[in-house]
């Protein structure tokens, strides 16, 4: 039974990859900064949990030894989101990122996949592919990139298994407040006659959290595709269309008020993911 690392794991994603693993009889370690937070989830009894705050990394640690030597390592851990654009993003949390990534490495680590973002494209438009060159314009976006291109050259020579996943658009329960389908609930609840959103006319590439967390775990189990991984459906649909297929599949109705928000300045209006790699780990499944 393979011992599986996960850090950032009270966050939206992970409590959702946890549960996957444990599904598929993984030894569990997991990570976050609170113990207490973690107390909280279904989870904690099942898993050997370490708290770990990134802020307090101390170099001349061996957090390989002090993560009990995991044979695979998930990283989700990212500190101040939803906020994109803070210059935190770079100053302070890619050196940390990378300061661990790489301590785990030289210790001992042979198996590393990584939570990556779609807005490392950038701006580019239409079906993006993991061959196109990134084009990130926030902050948050840069910095990640920066982990994945630091990681790639200090791997390069190293017998290690390094799979960068570039997510792509996450809905389900435990999500941020103030993203669009936490926002639509609320106003569901509280019975509200118009939901305010945008224009709608942006094309996205949605999944359910927990397909994604689906995902990861099956990209982190195998070592045969490798580098960057795009987790997405492959499949572009309106903002719109998703919102009214969202309240019809839940049997709930409510006026849209389309146009009353702008559009982001650091997304394009129309893009989703090539899923031709994923697909590929797909249809080739083999846990370890």
């Amino acid at each position: 039974m393979k011992n599986v690392l996960v850090t950032g794991a009270t966050g939206f994603i992970g409590n959702y990859v946890i549960d996957e693993l444990l599904n598929r009889n993984f030894n569990v370690i997991a990570s976050s900064s609170s113990r207490q937070k973690a107390t909280g989830f279904h989870w904690y009894k099942k898993v050997t949990f370490v708290e770990f705050n990134l802020q307090n990394i101390d170099e001349g640690i061996n957090y390989f030894n002090f993560f009990h030597r995991p044979q695979s390592f998930i990283h989700l851990a990212w500190e101040g989101l939803p906020e994109y654009t803070g210059d935190f993003h770079l100053t302070e949390n890619f050196p940390r990122h990378l300061a661990l990534l790489k301590n785990m490495i030289q210790n001992g680590l042979r198996d590393i996949t990584v939570a990556g973002t779609c807005f490392e494209y950038g701006l580019q438009e239409g079906q993006l592919s993991e061959d196109m060159e990134p084009e990130p314009v926030n902050a948050y976006s840069t910095a990640k990139d920066e982990l994945r291109k630091n990681l790639q050259q200090f791997c390069a020579s190293l017998p290690v298994s390094l799979k960068w996943m570039r997510l792509f658009y996450m809905y389900g329960k435990g999500q941020h407040p103030n993203s669009l389908i936490p926002q639509l609930n609320k106003a569901l609840a509280e019975k509200q006659q118009v939901f305010k959103m945008s224009a709608g006319e942006q094309q996205r590439d949605f999944l359910p959290v927990a397909k994604v967390a689906e995902y990861i775990v099956k990209i982190a189990a195998q070592k045969n595709v490798t580098g960057i991984i795009n987790v997405c459906s492959g499949k572009p649909v309106m903002v719109k269309d998703f919102v009214k297929e969202y309240l019809q599949q839940n049997n709930k109705s409510i006026s849209l008020h389309l146009g009353y928000y702008p559009y982001n300045l650091y997304e394009p209006m129309r893009f989703w993911g090539d899923d031709t790699k994923l697909q590929s780990i797909l249809q080739n499944e083999s846990f370890l």
